[in-house]
Protein backbone atom coordinates (compact mmCIF):
# COMPACT_ATOMS: atom_id res chain seq x y z
CA UNK A 1 0.00 0.00 0.00
CA UNK A 2 1.31 3.84 -1.09
CA UNK A 3 1.47 5.98 1.63
CA UNK A 4 0.83 9.59 -0.13
CA UNK A 5 1.25 13.00 1.47
CA UNK A 6 -1.08 15.78 -0.20
CA UNK A 7 -0.51 19.62 -1.00
CA UNK A 8 -3.51 21.35 -1.37
CA UNK A 9 -3.33 24.67 -3.28
CA UNK A 10 -5.28 27.59 -1.98
CA UNK A 11 -4.55 31.18 -3.29
CA UNK A 12 -1.28 29.82 -4.49
CA UNK A 13 0.01 28.36 -1.04
CA UNK A 14 -0.13 25.19 0.58
CA UNK A 15 -3.35 24.77 2.85
CA UNK A 16 -5.31 22.43 4.34
CA UNK A 17 -9.26 22.83 4.79
CA UNK A 18 -11.64 21.58 7.66
CA UNK A 19 -14.23 18.76 5.91
CA UNK A 20 -13.85 21.18 2.60
CA UNK A 21 -14.80 24.11 4.08
CA UNK A 22 -13.68 27.32 2.12
CA UNK A 23 -14.09 28.81 5.82
CA UNK A 24 -11.97 26.45 7.57
CA UNK A 25 -8.46 27.16 6.04
CA UNK A 26 -4.95 26.36 7.95
CA UNK A 27 -2.40 27.88 6.04
CA UNK A 28 0.96 24.85 6.86
CA UNK A 29 3.16 26.36 4.28
CA UNK A 30 3.86 29.38 1.63
CA UNK A 31 6.65 27.40 -0.13
CA UNK A 32 4.84 24.50 -1.99
CA UNK A 33 7.33 23.40 -4.15
CA UNK A 34 9.60 23.12 -1.12
CA UNK A 35 7.00 21.36 0.73
CA UNK A 36 6.94 18.62 -1.92
CA UNK A 37 10.89 18.46 -1.83
CA UNK A 38 10.64 17.18 1.92
CA UNK A 39 7.90 14.81 1.28
CA UNK A 40 10.24 13.14 -1.40
CA UNK A 41 13.34 13.09 0.73
CA UNK A 42 11.38 11.73 3.20
CA UNK A 43 10.75 8.47 0.69
CA UNK A 44 7.28 9.75 -1.10
CA UNK A 45 7.06 7.99 -4.01
CA UNK A 46 3.98 9.85 -5.06
CA UNK A 47 2.74 13.24 -4.32
CA UNK A 48 -1.40 13.82 -4.46
CA UNK A 49 -1.67 17.70 -5.36
CA UNK A 50 -5.00 19.77 -5.13
CA UNK A 51 -6.08 23.01 -6.69
CA UNK A 52 -8.41 24.19 -4.25
CA UNK A 53 -9.39 27.30 -5.98
CA UNK A 54 -10.18 25.48 -9.19
CA UNK A 55 -12.38 22.11 -7.08
CA UNK A 56 -14.17 25.25 -6.30
CA UNK A 57 -14.40 27.48 -9.21
CA UNK A 58 -14.47 24.79 -12.01
CA UNK A 59 -10.95 26.35 -13.57
CA UNK A 60 -7.62 25.83 -12.20
CA UNK A 61 -5.81 28.91 -10.47
CA UNK A 62 -2.55 27.43 -9.19
CA UNK A 63 -1.18 25.87 -12.21
CA UNK A 64 2.41 27.89 -12.01
CA UNK A 65 2.56 26.46 -8.31
CA UNK A 66 2.00 22.57 -10.04
CA UNK A 67 4.71 23.40 -12.29
CA UNK A 68 6.64 24.68 -9.94
CA UNK A 69 6.32 21.68 -7.86
CA UNK A 70 6.47 19.32 -11.09
CA UNK A 71 9.96 20.78 -11.80
CA UNK A 72 11.63 20.55 -8.17
CA UNK A 73 10.97 16.48 -7.40
CA UNK A 74 10.90 13.10 -9.70
CA UNK A 75 8.43 11.37 -7.55
CA UNK A 76 5.12 10.53 -9.55
CA UNK A 77 2.38 13.63 -9.47
CA UNK A 78 -1.00 13.22 -9.66
CA UNK A 79 -3.35 16.38 -9.56
CA UNK A 80 -6.96 17.05 -9.00
CA UNK A 81 -9.50 20.23 -8.42
CA UNK A 82 -11.17 22.10 -11.53
CA UNK A 83 -10.18 19.46 -14.50
CA UNK A 84 -13.57 19.92 -16.65
CA UNK A 85 -12.20 19.82 -20.27
CA UNK A 86 -10.19 18.29 -22.42
CA UNK A 87 -7.91 20.96 -22.29
CA UNK A 88 -7.25 21.11 -19.02
CA UNK A 89 -6.14 17.50 -18.94
CA UNK A 90 -3.88 18.32 -22.15
CA UNK A 91 -2.62 20.90 -20.59
CA UNK A 92 -1.46 18.80 -17.15
CA UNK A 93 0.08 16.03 -19.13
CA UNK A 94 2.11 18.16 -21.35
CA UNK A 95 3.08 19.59 -18.33
CA UNK A 96 4.94 16.23 -17.25
CA UNK A 97 2.13 15.38 -14.48
CA UNK A 98 1.71 11.82 -14.49
CA UNK A 99 -2.01 11.07 -13.32
CA UNK A 100 -4.99 13.67 -13.80
CA UNK A 101 -8.06 13.46 -11.27
CA UNK A 102 -11.39 14.39 -12.96
CA UNK A 103 -14.20 14.61 -9.91
CA UNK A 104 -17.08 16.83 -10.46
CA UNK A 105 -17.21 16.26 -14.27
CA UNK A 106 -17.46 12.42 -13.93
CA UNK A 107 -20.84 13.24 -13.06
CA UNK A 108 -21.69 16.30 -15.22
CA UNK A 109 -19.90 15.45 -18.12
CA UNK A 110 -19.23 11.58 -18.59
CA UNK A 111 -17.90 12.18 -22.51
CA UNK A 112 -15.78 13.81 -20.94
CA UNK A 113 -14.19 11.09 -18.77
CA UNK A 114 -14.15 8.83 -21.71
CA UNK A 115 -12.48 11.10 -24.18
CA UNK A 116 -9.83 11.29 -21.22
CA UNK A 117 -9.54 7.89 -20.80
CA UNK A 118 -9.22 7.24 -24.85
CA UNK A 119 -6.53 9.77 -25.29
CA UNK A 120 -4.72 9.59 -22.26
CA UNK A 121 -4.90 5.52 -21.12
CA UNK A 122 -3.49 4.68 -17.71
CA UNK A 123 -3.48 8.33 -16.56
CA UNK A 124 -7.24 9.60 -15.91
CA UNK A 125 -8.32 8.57 -12.24
CA UNK A 126 -11.79 9.59 -10.59
CA UNK A 127 -12.14 11.53 -7.27
CA UNK A 128 -15.11 10.23 -5.57
CA UNK A 129 -16.02 12.57 -2.67
CA UNK A 130 -18.95 10.68 -0.15
CA UNK A 131 -21.08 12.23 2.25
CA UNK A 132 -23.30 9.48 3.80
CA UNK A 133 -22.73 7.79 0.98
CA UNK A 134 -23.25 10.03 -1.52
CA UNK A 135 -21.35 11.80 -4.15
CA UNK A 136 -20.59 15.28 -3.31
CA UNK A 137 -19.44 17.37 -6.10
CA UNK A 138 -18.45 21.12 -6.92
CA UNK A 139 -15.62 21.71 -3.95
CA UNK A 140 -17.86 19.39 -1.94
CA UNK A 141 -20.38 22.37 -1.81
CA UNK A 142 -23.19 20.01 -3.76
CA UNK A 143 -24.59 16.61 -2.16
CA UNK A 144 -25.91 14.43 -5.62
CA UNK A 145 -28.23 12.04 -5.55
CA UNK A 146 -25.88 9.00 -6.66
CA UNK A 147 -24.24 6.84 -4.20
CA UNK A 148 -20.69 6.22 -4.53
CA UNK A 149 -20.64 2.43 -5.20
CA UNK A 150 -22.79 3.61 -8.13
CA UNK A 151 -20.35 6.26 -9.45
CA UNK A 152 -17.52 3.62 -9.21
CA UNK A 153 -19.18 0.83 -11.09
CA UNK A 154 -20.01 3.37 -13.64
CA UNK A 155 -16.75 4.52 -14.34
CA UNK A 156 -15.08 1.56 -13.98
CA UNK A 157 -16.19 0.40 -17.45
CA UNK A 158 -14.71 3.34 -19.32
CA UNK A 159 -11.04 3.14 -18.18
CA UNK A 160 -10.29 4.77 -15.41
CA UNK A 161 -7.23 3.93 -13.64
CA UNK A 162 -7.80 4.43 -10.23
CA UNK A 163 -10.42 5.99 -7.78
CA UNK A 164 -9.63 8.14 -4.90
CA UNK A 165 -12.36 7.76 -2.47
CA UNK A 166 -12.84 10.72 0.52
CA UNK A 167 -15.13 10.34 3.24
CA UNK A 168 -15.92 14.25 3.85
CA UNK A 169 -16.67 13.61 7.13
CA UNK A 170 -13.70 12.40 8.63
CA UNK A 171 -11.21 15.04 5.97
CA UNK A 172 -9.26 16.94 8.28
CA UNK A 173 -10.31 16.15 11.04
CA UNK A 174 -7.79 13.77 12.60
CA UNK A 175 -10.76 11.35 13.75
CA UNK A 176 -9.37 7.70 11.41
CA UNK A 177 -10.59 6.53 8.41
CA UNK A 178 -13.95 5.20 8.09
CA UNK A 179 -13.05 1.50 7.13
CA UNK A 180 -16.39 -0.30 6.71
CA UNK A 181 -17.12 2.14 3.75
CA UNK A 182 -13.23 1.48 2.33
CA UNK A 183 -13.69 -2.34 2.49
CA UNK A 184 -16.77 -1.82 0.50
CA UNK A 185 -16.09 0.16 -1.83
CA UNK A 186 -12.46 -2.18 -2.50
CA UNK A 187 -15.38 -4.61 -2.93
CA UNK A 188 -17.46 -3.12 -5.22
CA UNK A 189 -14.88 -2.40 -7.67
CA UNK A 190 -11.92 -4.07 -9.24
CA UNK A 191 -10.17 -0.80 -10.37
CA UNK A 192 -7.00 0.11 -7.58
CA UNK A 193 -8.64 2.55 -4.64
CA UNK A 194 -6.75 5.07 -2.91
CA UNK A 195 -8.32 6.27 0.69
CA UNK A 196 -8.63 9.44 2.06
CA UNK A 197 -9.66 11.19 4.80
CA UNK A 198 -9.02 11.10 8.47
CA UNK A 199 -5.97 9.69 8.87
CA UNK A 200 -4.00 10.50 11.46
CA UNK A 201 -2.12 8.25 13.33
CA UNK A 202 0.67 5.21 12.54
CA UNK A 203 -2.35 3.20 14.06
CA UNK A 204 -4.93 4.38 11.06
CA UNK A 205 -2.26 3.48 8.32
CA UNK A 206 -1.58 -0.09 10.10
CA UNK A 207 -5.69 -0.73 9.87
CA UNK A 208 -5.52 0.49 6.42
CA UNK A 209 -3.09 -1.97 5.54
CA UNK A 210 -5.37 -4.87 6.34
CA UNK A 211 -7.74 -3.68 4.06
CA UNK A 212 -6.87 -6.61 1.53
CA UNK A 213 -6.09 -4.99 -2.45
CA UNK A 214 -6.05 -1.33 -0.90
CA UNK A 215 -3.73 0.17 -3.18
CA UNK A 216 -3.20 3.71 -1.19
CA UNK A 217 -3.94 6.21 1.48
CA UNK A 218 -3.53 9.41 1.05
CA UNK A 219 -2.62 11.98 4.16
CA UNK A 220 -2.51 15.50 4.46
CA UNK A 221 -3.19 17.46 7.73
CA UNK A 222 -1.96 14.42 9.83
CA UNK A 223 1.36 14.93 8.58
CA UNK A 224 1.56 19.17 8.42
CA UNK A 225 0.37 18.84 12.36
CA UNK A 226 2.54 16.09 13.71
CA UNK A 227 0.23 13.46 14.34
CA UNK A 228 1.36 10.79 11.70
CA UNK A 229 5.29 10.90 11.41
CA UNK A 230 5.70 10.34 7.30
CA UNK A 231 8.97 8.80 7.36
CA UNK A 232 7.63 5.87 9.44
CA UNK A 233 4.49 5.51 7.58
CA UNK A 234 6.54 5.25 4.34
CA UNK A 235 8.64 2.58 6.48
CA UNK A 236 5.60 0.69 7.62
CA UNK A 237 4.24 0.10 4.29
CA UNK A 238 7.48 -0.28 2.18
CA UNK A 239 7.32 -3.57 0.07
CA UNK A 240 3.06 -3.91 0.30
CA UNK A 241 2.59 -1.70 -2.85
Amino acid sequence: MLVIPAIDLKDGVCVRLQQGRKDAVTVYSRDPAGTARQWEAMGAKVLHVIDLDGAFTGSQKNLNRIIEIRKSVRMTIEVGGGIRSIMDVDRLISADIDRVIIGTAAIEDPSFVMDACNKFPGRIFIGIDAKDGKVAVKGWEEVSSIEAKELAKRVETVGIAGIIYTDIARDGMLSGPNIPALEDMVRSTKIPIIASGGIATLDDIKRLMEIKDLWGAITGKAIYAGSLDLKEALKMTAGTD
